[in-house]
């Protein structure tokens, strides 16, 4: 018989500054060799119940527990802290978080020091996981230079070097390129089959899995399990397509804009133009520049050449944390002072955090964290907005009140730079589509010339969009 791994009883949790508990009454095992994936609505306790898994809750938290986790057999609560995690790895939703050294093969080996490893032993062992994850490029590359694709790969890189029995992955593809994520998916079935490691995963994209996993846990709302059942294989989700409301005047003006930081060059010159109430997805592979564009048009990175010209842009970053400044949800979206009232209560409401206004803007999950910045932003007002992956993290309903947003704020005349890795969401509400590799812009395109184009999807590890057929009769 399958050795259980986890089993847990009747299980609660709850932070100690709050009322209400984040899990509720959770009972299921998870037996060597299974691939169990956890879903649910953005903020329902998904992560909180991964980090219950591997010990990090409530060992590194007040949290409070009732009911009962064993772990391989063992009551959790026997064992030290930080025993269980060379047998349980974590890859986490920001791998920021996880980063302590500065290079990926500093990295890596200070893993294995954790881990006691011999001395003898690291050098291959390194040179087995790098070539394992397609990361012998980026050995003694500056983890913090990385794309947040790249910071990805090299996280579940760090987890795997230590040849754990579980692998816990929370959103594992929420930064990945399309065509990388499926390779990510491909190359974890291969190494699950040989091993035969247990896999949970944390997910919300899972039309981009196939027939990976084998089981489903959704949670509700209300932190507790709605079903437990085999999993079913996914659509992408279905979004309206919008009509364009570009306009004759120019909003955002580059000319030889060009970034080169340490004598590297991050950012070729380049020159486009975006019109007023323009959508344009900015798409390319992990690493190839999409990012430092959005830094340098915002101004976050200096450019070394070229000049922006526009009438005020806001930006939503990667990683949302980096732009709260106050103690609320509620403060924070309202910090700009440009809307009102009741602008405001129709954004909190559209974006769902009014059941969140008062919660610390650090202390809500990551998919809620986005969706605060996205509303600070939008309730800003600024004519050009830069969004860096909005989909990331969030659950059907909270995309189609976003692409909801957007169609609205660009009908009214607001212009939008996104990057996203979302095929779908791309190809519902894009005019045109920036293309970048290598530091270079391929060019600019009107959308309906890229989702059909394979070549220019394949060298951009792009893939089109599952509803390609149905986008060419819009636009016929």
């Amino acid at each position: 018989m399958p050795e259980e791994i986890f089993s847990l009883t009747d299980l609660s949790f709850r932070f100690p500054e709050d009322d209400e508990k984040t899990l509720t009454s959770i009972s299921f095992s998870v037996e060597q060799g299974e691939r169990l994936v956890i879903s649910g609505p953005s903020g329902c306790g998904k992560s909180t119940l991964l980090y219950l898994l591997n010990r990090l809750y409530p060992d590194n938290c007040d949290g409070l527990v009732d009911g009962e986790i064993r772990l391989f057999g063992k009551p959790a609560v026997d064992y030290a802290p930080g025993e269980i995690n060379h047998r349980i790895a974590t890859v986490f939703q920001d791998p920021d978080s996880q980063f302590c050294m500065p290079t990926v093969e500093e990295e890596l080996a200070f893993t294995l020091e954790n881990l006691h490893a011999p001395l003898a032993e690291m050098e291959p062992r390194i040179t087995t996981v790098l070539e394992a994850t397609g990361l012998s490029h980026l050995r003694h590359s500056v983890i913090q230079s990385l794309s947040g694709g790249m910071k990805q790969r090299v996280a579940t890189a760090c987890a795997l070097i230590m040849d754990p029995e579980v692998l816990l992955l929370d959103e594992p593809l929420s930064h990945l390129d399309p065509y990388t994520a499926k390779q990510f998916v491909e190359w974890l079935e291969e190494l699950q089959q040989q091993s035969n490691l247990t896999i949970v995963a944390v997910e919300h994209r899972l039309d981009s899995w196939g027939t990976f996993f084998g089981r489903e846990i959704q949670l509700g709302c209300n932190g507790a399990i709605d079903t437990d059942h085999p999993f079913i294989p996914r659509q992408p989700v279905s979004f309206p397509k919008r009509q364009s409301s570009c306009q004759s005047e120019v909003a955002l003006q580059t000319e030889k804009l060009s970034v080169t930081i340490k004598d590297r060059q991050l950012l070729a010159p380049l020159s486009f133009s975006v019109s007023r109430g323009e959508v344009v997805v900015i798409a390319g592979p992990n690493g190839s520049g999409k990012s430092t564009l959005a830094k340098s048009l915002c101004g976050i990175y200096k450019r070394t050449s070229g000049k922006v010209e526009s009438d005020g842009i806001g930006y939503v970053p990667q990683s949302p944390e980096y732009l709260f400044l106050t103690q609320s949800v509620h403060q924070e979206v309202a910090f700009s002072g440009a809307s009102t009232l009741f602008e405001l209560t129709q954004l909190m409401d559209s974006l769902r955090l009014e059941e969140i206004q008062e919660a610390h803007p650090f202390a809500i999950s990551h998919g809620q964290k986005r969706r605060v910045a996205i509303a600070a932003m939008l309730a800003d007002k600024r004519p050009v907005l830069l969004m860096d992956e909005p989909t990331s993290g969030q659950d059907t309903a909270a995309l189609l009140e976003l692409f909801a947003l957007i169609d609205q704020r660009a009908k009214e005349g607001a212009t939008f730079l996104i990057i996203t890795h979302d095929m779908e969401f791309a190809a519902s509400l894009a005019d045109s589509v920036l293309l970048i590799k290598d530091g270079e812009l391929t060019g600019k395109f009107a959308a309906k010339d890229v989702w059909h184009n394979e070549e220019l999807l394949e060298q951009h590890h792009l893939l089109a969009p599952k509803g390609v057929a149905r986008l060419a009769e819009s636009f016929a």
